[in-house]
């Protein structure tokens, strides 16, 4: 199990952008900003990961303008109502793919037929005047439900519906070869030079267990989970329930109204687990110079979920680097 970082990501986070305040913004530059969930130089993935890097003072400056003006972020998102978190994820990453000019499509469609879609090139980038990078971007929250071996499709989603496992192959097997496709060779603006997929996420762990797995990278951005009666084992004195779009970036604001202390948070988990099975994701926070700010994040499950997770997990490894 690795040493614990001097300095959380929630803490390295709120120090690097701290003067940001509005919620898309600020999860904008945790897109940018996260390490990768993938790392990007393990031969498992035969180098096919792609990776942002650093962010840049030029980008930095240009967040804190968005947050003094997100008139134009607001107009790119428009006025809808968003309830994927991974489509937000998606249009907050076009918009700036496009204000950095390497925008070519943006959820291009390829269709064999008027009624038979083959697929979906998330981004096309600019790779010169004869070629275009497609990225396929994925943004994701996994659990791990097993011992920490070598077996991707132990990390699961909260629902149960998906697993690292499964996504990988899905990618690899079927959407990082669209650009092969003859439907899609005739839509292509120029021919895919290069297919990578940009994976940003969290892992959340059982409380207490950090295990290193190939092919993740070692700085990922991750978390705690445990069932809803180890709720009094975990620390903190006071939590928020983190609605679905508060998902990506560690929460900061200068008021929150849905602050609960531990009965409280206990109570309404129960109330809710009553009425769905869904994993809930909380926020352990602090109250810091006059706002409230997330300090560690988990997801509290109820008392089957892990029986319920052995039951529907997938048995196919991932195994060696996807093909």
């Amino acid at each position: 199990m690795p040493d614990r970082a001097e300095e959380t990501y929630q803490q390295g986070f709120h120090r690097r952008w701290g003067q940001l305040r509005r919620a898309r913004v600020r999860a904008l530059a945790w897109l940018l900003d996260a390490p990768d969930l993938l790392d990007a130089q393990d031969p498992l993935w035969a180098g096919r990961i792609a990776s942002l890097g650093p962010v840049s003072p030029d980008v930095a400056a240009w967040l804190a303008r968005l947050d003094q003006d997100p008139a134009e972020l607001d107009a790119a998102l428009g006025a809808r109502n968003y309830t994927r978190l991974g489509l937000y994820a998606e249009k907050l990453m076009a918009f700036y793919f496009a204000s950095q000019g390497s925008l070519v499509a943006h959820g291009l469609q390829v269709r064999a037929s008027r009624n038979d879609t083959v697929g979906e090139f998330d981004f096309l980038l600019d790779a010169g005047p004869d070629a275009v990078e497609h990225i396929e971007f994925a943004t994701k929250f996994y659990l791990l439900d097993g011992d920490g071996e070598q077996d991707f499709d132990a990390l699961v989603g909260p629902n149960l519906a998906d697993s690292l496992g499964r996504k990988m192959r899905k990618v690899f097997e079927r959407q990082l070869s669209l650009g092969e496709h003859p439907a899609a060779q005739a839509i292509l603006p120029r021919p895919v030079a290069r297919a990578r997929a940009l994976v940003k996420g969290w892992l959340f762990y059982p409380r207490g267990s950090w295990p290193r797995m190939q092919g993740i990278a070692a700085g990922h951005c991750r978390g705690f989970w445990c069932p809803l009666d180890e709720l009094d084992e975990v620390a903190g004195e006071e939590f928020l329930i983190l609605p679905r779009l508060q998902w990506l970036a560690p929460f900061r604001a200068a008021s929150a109204v849905w602050m609960l202390e531990r009965g409280q948070l206990m109570q309404e988990l129960a109330w809710q687990f009553e009425e769905s099975a869904t994993p809930v994701l909380v926020a352990v926070a602090r109250r810091q110079g006059g706002w409230i700010e997330e300090v560690e994040r988990g997801f509290i499950v109820p008392n089957d979920w892990r029986e319920r997770a052995a039951a529907l997990r997938m048995v196919k490894p991932v195994g060696q680097a996807p093909a």
